[in-house]
Formats: C-alpha cells, sequence, structure tokens
C-alpha cells in the first residue's frame, strides 16, 4: 500500500451522528498507515441476526437499521472516501447457527461485527471473533457473561440483564405492590440469566419467588403451565423469554380467566406480539431500553427506516443504528481497519452522541449509562410507561420525564 502524504492524512471526512430530533454531518478526522482505512474497495462491517425462524422479525428489523446506518455513513462520504457494506449471517438464534454465522462473517473479511439477538447464539461466535481479533458491538445480546468474558474486544450499545433484572423486581416490588412472584424462562442463556437476576433482586427487595421454571418454547399450548403458575398464587408472572412464546401467554392466560399480572423482559416487545395476543395484549407491561419511537433523537431514523423499509422499526433497531455508527467511528479514529485497532478506538471513544444517547464504554465494554424503562401496551400499541428518576429512588412517568 502506497503511505499516505500528510496533506491525505488530513483528509476529512463527514459521517451522520445523531443530535436533537435531527442527524448532523459532524467532520471526523481519518488517518491511515499500514493496514489503514484508505485502501480501495467496501469496509465490511458484519451483522449476524436471526434471519430466519420464530425471531425472525427481530432479526431483519436489526439488518434493516444497519442498512440505514450505513447508508447515511456512505451518502456523506464514507469513511476516508471508502463505502460500508454491510454482510449478513443468519444465525437463527441458535449456538450452532451463531458459530456457523461468525465463520461465515469472517471469511467473507469483516473488520467488525455490530448486531446479534440471542444471547445464546452470541456465546459460541464471541471466541471466534477473538481468535481472529475482529471487535463485536452488540445491539441486543444483554446476558452479563457476553462482556464479562469478552477479554475486551467484546461492546454494548444495550444493557445487561442484570441491570434489567434490578428494574424489573424493582417495578414489581414498588409500583405494582407484588409481593409473590412468579419467573417464567425458556432455558436459554439470555431468559435464564434475566430470570435469575430478577428473582435475586426481588428477593432483596422483600419480594417472595414462589415460582420460578421454564416452558418448552416452540409450543402452541401453555395453558397446563399458567395453571401450574397460577396454583402458586403469584401476584405478577414475569417471563423473560422471547416474543414467539409472549403472545401466547397473553392469549392464553385472558382465555383461563388468570387474574395475576403478566410482565415480561425486553425480548417481547416486538410488534408481533400484538399481533399474536391481539385484545389478550392490553395493558401487557415490559422492562426495556427505550424504543425508538420514545426517543427525540431517533425521530430522523425513525423516518429514514420507514422510507426504507414502509414498516415501523422495532425495539433494538436505534441500538442497532448506533452500534453500526459507533464501529464506524472508531475506524476513523483508528485510521485503519485492522481488529486491534478498531478495538483500542471503541475503548477511547468517549460520549459518542448516539440517537439512544450518549455512548462511552467501561473496560469491560458495557455501556457506562444503560437505561431500563418500562412500557405498556396502550391502544395497540407500546408505550413508554414507568421508569426510575436520576436519583434511582422515585418511578416517574416515563412519557414526559
Amino acid at each position: 500500500m502506497t503511505p499516505l502524504t500528510p496533506r491525505d492524512r488530513g483528509r476529512r471526512f463527514r459521517m451522520l451522528t445523531a443530535a436533537g430530533a435531527g442527524l448532523l454531518l459532524v467532520p471526523l478526522a481519518a488517518a491511515c498507515g499500514s493496514g489503514g482505512s484508505g485502501g480501495s474497495g467496501a469496509i465490511k462491517i458484519g451483522v449476524p441476526a436471526p434471519l430466519s425462524g420464530d425471531s425472525a422479525s427481530a432479526g431483519q428489523d436489526i439488518l434493516a437499521a444497519a442498512k440505514v446506518a450505513a447508508d447515511e455513513i456512505n451518502k456523506a462520504g464514507g469513511v476516508d472516501g471508502r463505502k460500508i457494506q454491510i454482510v449478513e449471517a443468519d444465525d437463527q438464534c441458535s449456538a450452532q447457527q451463531g458459530a456457523q454465522a461468525a465463520q461465515k462473517l469472517l471469511n467473507s473479511g469483516v473488520v467488525a461485527v455490530a448486531g446479534g439477538y440471542c444471547s445464546g447464539a452470541a456465546v459460541p461466535a464471541i471466541p471466534i471473533y477473538g481468535r481472529r481479533g475482529v471487535p463485536f458491538v452488540m445491539d441486543a445480546s444483554t446476558n452479563p457473561s457476553l462482556t464479562d468474558s469478552g477479554k475486551g474486544k467484546v461492546f454494548r450499545t444495550c444493557g445487561r440483564d442484570d441491570n434489567q433484572g434490578l428494574v424489573a423486581a424493582r417495578f414489581m416490588t414498588g409500583p405494582l405492590g407484588a409481593k409473590r412472584i412468579a419467573l417464567l424462562h425458556d432455558n436459554t442463556t439470555y431468559a435464564k440469566g434475566l430470570a435469575d437476576a430478577a428473582a435475586n433482586s426481588a428477593r432483596q427487595a422483600g419480594g417472595q419467588v414462589v415460582y420460578e421454571n421454564a416452558l418448552q418454547p416452540g409450543q402452541s399450548d401453555y395453558g397446563p403451565v399458567l395453571t401450574k403458575i397460577a396454583s402458586t398464587r403469584p401476584d405478577v408472572l414475569y417471563f423473560t423469554g422471547y416474543f414467539a412464546e409472549a403472545g401466547l401467554l397473553m392469549k392464553q392466560r385472558k382465555q383461563l380467566g388468570l387474574r395475576f399480572t403478566l410482565m415480561g423482559g425486553d425480548a417481547t416487545t416486538d410488534s408481533t406480539v400484538l399481533k399474536t395476543a391481539g385484545a389478550a395484549a392490553g395493558g401487557y407491561i415490559a422492562t426495556t431500553a427505550p424504543l425508538a419511537k420514545d426517543l427525540p433523537a431517533a425521530a430522523a431514523f425513525v423516518s429514514a427506516y420507514k422510507a426504507a423499509n414502509h414498516a415501523d422499526p422495532g425495539p433494538f433497531s436505534v441500538y442497532e443504528y448506533d452500534a453500526v455508527k459507533v464501529v464506524a467511528k472508531a475506524i476513523d479514529d483508528a485510521g485503519s481497519t485492522r481488529g486491534a485497532a478498531i478495538t483500542e478506538a471503541l475503548h477511547k471513544i468517549k460520549g459518542f452522541p448516539g440517537i439512544t444517547g450518549p455512548i462511552t464504554f467501561d473496560a469491560k465494554g458495557d455501556r457506562t449509562d444503560p437505561l431500563y424503562i418500562t412500557v405498556q401496551v396502550q391502544g395497540g400499541a407500546f408505550t413508554a410507561y414507568k421508569k426510575l428518576d436520576e436519583s434511582g429512588a422515585t418511578w416517574v412517568d416515563a412519557k414526559t420525564s
């Protein structure tokens, strides 16, 4: 590669980042050396996601958001004049396919990875990326072990399940006034981890966990499971699995006339759940990171997403958009497409203006300011409901605060 002249090293490119309700063009310095970003051809960023199977709607949403981000970067000049190319791989939310998807992305020449959905698919993928030194910025995989064991090469634009479990427990024992708490998961890495975190936090908050067990995903009748749970007389059932089963639980709970409150985790906020449950979804509450429509800085993204896909963005779309943008920023800051240089640049990022809020990573790669709120189904849509105030002591209206 021909070395860059000082003039070349001073070249700047323009990249879209979020600020307020719109998107601003922000100049970012780029400098390339050996292994730099100033080569020829597109810079490839991998996006693993479940593009088929029960979680396909979430995966397709994540992929669509990545393409919106890449399109904006490319229209603004790319990274050092090079286009960003999104390379997708279907991990099917399974460990086996997750490993195969990771290898496929590496074989295609990706320099970084931004995506994921199911933590169980990320577990085997992380060491595969790690051995090649390719950084992985996750948008939706929330199990704490992923960054805890990521050796500094794994990052998140989303939060962690130990944080989410704490918020869930505080909401159930606080505003909901629950004393007896039931927890239902599906034995996946994500769901079991969130259930365990919620159970521990609920006990610490003075709640009594009267049930904690798993259902078998992919079934059509969860009546026996719900009936067994009802026999423990819970005030609330917190389901930590995925949206395919959540919709059925809502519907069948209503059919059985069960009176306990049904809540869920952030994998139950996909719009598909509303179609499955119908009217039975009314009043359903879930813990989640803020959704796209509730983020003022995401307004321009929402418009761009709708224009490109003729649909509303899903719950993790904004976190994937930010993941691609922060990877592009790191590549530019590093002046290189080498994995080690990109990883180092990611660790140095402070207050990146994401549409989900300022992004800074801690030593493990976790976001330093994760935010979880509750949403409720009102008028056939998930609507911001309650959140903790800045002191972390008082629940306030998430729609107006």
